[in-house]
């Protein structure tokens, strides 16, 4: 059994909540919302409209006695950058895992964290990517990208309106992974991947990536219809992250580098086998 203590019970938050509790190897033991959220001392059940499970809302100037009198395993957040940079160093400290599904970290932001688990034995897995789906364009994209080096890229993402990054981290992520491909076979790229941000209503999350050649183009889309998406892939980032120590990202807990090498290593066998 694990003991999870959730950081954010907005919208997401709440889902990731609901999904936990049918899960029979997850025990939610409390959470931790803002300041002055009016949830702070409610039990979690009364909030998701459940009967009651004896785990409380705590602010975050509880955070240490959540970490002594509560015991968490995991802390899974889905709050904000600011309040995550301002608990990561108190949780890694403890030694606890810690899986951040929040987005908008600097470069900085992140080295801290790699640090952090380093030097404290502490799991945090940085998954701003979270859905599983997702992962997968990730990985399509690294193989278009390494294939078709000639072609142009283009990324489009749009999210609900109160998302305040943009662009989002996950399309980020996918420049990142077409740089990685076209460096892989040689490309040098000296500008950066263009992304186009919408930000309208409550679109849950799609991102878009177009490759663009003179006669065609691919184009590969993920969607998200439900924030349960989210929950699915923070449930994978929970059980990975047992009995582990490190910074990991959502590449690990899929095991995605193997994937990738497995299948330019049997690509390069059946070329061989042809030749």
């Amino acid at each position: 059994m694990t003991n999870v203590c959730l950081v954010g019970l907005g919208r997401t938050g709440m889902e990731i909540a609901r999904f936990f509790m049918e899960q029979r190897d997850i025990k939610i033991v409390g959470a931790i919302c803002s300041e002055f959220s009016p949830k702070i001392g409610k039990d979690i059940g009364e909030v998701l409209g459940l009967p009651n499970t004896g785990a409380k809302i705590y602010s975050p100037g509880q955070l240490k006695h959540v970490i002594d009198k509560i015991k968490p395993d995991v802390f899974v957040d889905f709050s904000n950058y600011k309040a995550t940079m301002s608990m990561v160093k108190t949780i890694a400290e403890a030694g606890k895992g810690l899986v951040i599904g929040t987005t908008g970290f600097s470069k900085t932001d992140l080295m801290r964290m790699r640090v952090l688990a380093k030097k404290h034995g502490a799991a945090i897995v940085y998954a701003p990517n979270i859905t599983l789906g997702v992962n997968v364009m990730m990985l399509l994209t690294n193989i278009v990208s390494r294939i078709l080096t000639d072609y142009d890229f283009e990324i489009s993402e749009a999210h609900h309106r109160h998302k305040k990054d943009a662009p989002s981290g996950t399309a980020l992520k996918i420049a990142d992974e077409i740089e990685k491909g076209l460096e892989f076979s040689g490309v040098e790229v000296n500008r950066p991947i263009p992304i186009h941000a919408t930000r309208a209503g409550g679109i849950v999350g799609r991102h878009q990536l177009i490759a663009a050649g003179d006669n065609d183009k691919i184009e590969i889309v993920h969607e998200s219809f439900s924030r349960k998406a989210f929950a699915e892939g923070a449930l994978k980032c929970v059980r990975f992250i047992r009995n582990k120590k490190g910074f990991f990202e959502m590449k690990d807990v899929l095991d995605l580098e193997r994937v990738l090498s497995s299948y330019f290593d049997k690509t390069k066998t059946a070329a061989a086998a042809e030749g």
